[in-house]
């Protein structure tokens, strides 16, 4: 990618009467087919590097995981014993599409990889699996892989916007806005023009698939989810770059995505300020390795602990001020099962805050069924909040009431939870992250996750992206 920058391929004018030529997933279509890494500012650049180093570390964590062993397997089954891509937790080298599967599902296991607030889509674990194993195979550049993974970005949390809460309330919106996501980076990758990356969201978006009803019993599908957006939106790309059309309005037409999967889409948020506005930079870290739904409240009772010098055994009750969309996702599970399903229980959460002082991965691992975190989850209750919900999903505001056992009656708040772009990781932390994460089930020794950290670092100069890990 050298050469001078070239700027964004502007959008057609409107035309009689104000009204553009082109439908938004059209517009949306070329935009992302016509994205130039040259042209893109260098914050963008780095945030994308950022999010590429916390998802990398992401998927590392979920080796030895039952079902990302299940998923990794199966698709390892259906794939080549050899090929240019790579599967990060098994080091070995299959086919994009293999690779890509594999990657997805382990990516989004262990609960913290990113999340973007607006449309309630965690883009890196669809995006970067297709955008790592099509570089790879296609020996494009790091430039280039960034853009595909800004393309995705770009283009997921758009279509998240669009199809808006009442989607979320049923489907996950990472299996389904993710799809999108996933052809727009391979696509990009691909060279694609605006046309096939139209076919490519067509046949894309109507394999849109995703159900919330899965953490009623802790099933596994959370994995699964993900790994047939990558595989759905990577497949999309390649079949639209050998001819294959998909339908033109399957974001708004008559029988499209949000007819049948929303009551309240707003189709002017799939072209919101393309091109200037980057939702890619608007998307958080996680800090807990928890359900994000529960991190505005656990941030909020760790401080109100810290600052009142409280103990868990101080609490009598406590009650989580919340928006809607945590009670749809948090409010079916009363009594989690697995380590996996008590990350989507606010009251474990808050019990391993108030016990143990974190809600990390070991403490998850070690802790989530002990004694004290459970008596604590049993003092926990959620309250839908007029102020929270309002605000929500454009911020995500901690709020929660205390009582504690001498009488006392206590409010804690967070405006900002700890990973939201207005308090951040910074690379120090995210990089103390990623060490964990690797480190949390041997996905790669320290002085392997340091290497991989230095590569990211500057991965808009690296000419051929090849393997991370496989020999």
């Amino acid at each position: 990618m050298s050469g001078r920058p070239s700027p964004p391929t502007p959008l057609p004018q409107a035309g009689e009467g104000g009204v553009s030529p082109w439908h938004p997933g059209q517009a949306l279509a070329h935009f992302a087919a016509t994205l130039d890494a040259r042209a893109l500012p260098a914050a963008v650049l780095r945030r994308a590097e950022d999010l590429m180093l916390d998802w990398f570390a992401s998927a590392l964590a979920g080796k030895q995981a039952r079902p990302v062993e299940a998923i990794a397997r199966f698709a390892e089954s259906m794939g080549p014993a050899d090929g240019p891509s790579e599967v990060l937790i098994h080091r070995r080298l299959t086919s994009p599409l293999t690779a890509a599967v594999a990657n997805a599902a382990s990516s989004h296991f262990a609960e913290q990889d990113d999340l973007h607030n607006g449309s309630v889509f965690h883009p890196g674990t669809v995006v970067f699996p297709v955008a790592l194993a099509v570089a790879q195979a296609l020996g494009r550049s790091g430039a280039e892989l960034l853009a595909g993974a800004v393309a995705g970005y770009e283009v997921g949390i758009r279509v998240g916007e669009f199809l808006g809460r009442s989607h979320y309330k049923v489907f996950h919106t990472t299996g389904t806005a993710g799809t999108l996501a996933a052809a727009a980076a391979a696509g990009r990758l691909l060279r694609l023009t605006p046309e096939q990356m139209m076919n490519a969201f067509g046949s894309a978006g109507t394999q849109s698939a995703g159900l919330w009803e899965f953490l009623r019993e802790a099933a596994d599908s959370k994995q699964l989810h993900t790994a047939h957006a990558a595989g759905a939106g990577l497949a999309a790309a390649y079949l639209a770059r050998d001819g294959l059309t998909g339908a033109s309005r399957i974001l708004d037409g008559a029988q499209g995505l949000a007819a049948g999967m929303s009551r309240d889409a707003d189709p002017a948020r799939l072209t919101d300020r393309l091109g200037t506005r980057w939702a890619l930079a608007e998307t958080s870290f996680k800090f807990h390795a928890a359900c994000r739904h529960a991190h505005p409240a656990a941030d909020a009772l760790q401080q109100l602990l810290q600052q009142h010098a409280l103990a868990a055994q101080d609490v009598k009750r406590i009650t989580a001020l919340v928006h809607q969309g945590a009670i749809d996702v948090l409010g079916p599970v009363v009594d989690p099962q697995t380590v996996h399903q008590a990350k989507f229980s606010i009251g474990t959460v808050l019990g391993l805050i108030a016990v143990h002082g974190r809600a990390g991965l070991d403490e998850f691992d070690r802790h989530y069924s002990d004694p004290a975190v459970v008596a604590f989850r049993h003092k926990v209750a959620m309250r839908l909040d007029a102020e929270v919900d309002t605000a929500y999903p454009a911020r995500w505001i901690g709020k929660v009431l205390v009582e504690v056992a001498d009488g006392r009656r206590l409010e804690g708040r967070v405006n900002t939870p700890k990973g939201d772009p207005g308090n951040t990781l910074s690379r120090p932390e995210l990089e103390d992250k990623a060490l964990r994460l690797a480190r949390y089930r041997d996905g790669a020794s320290e002085d392997e996750m340091r290497a991989i950290i230095a590569r990211i670092w500057s991965l808009a100069e690296i000419g051929r992206v090849t393997t991370f890990l496989t020999p």
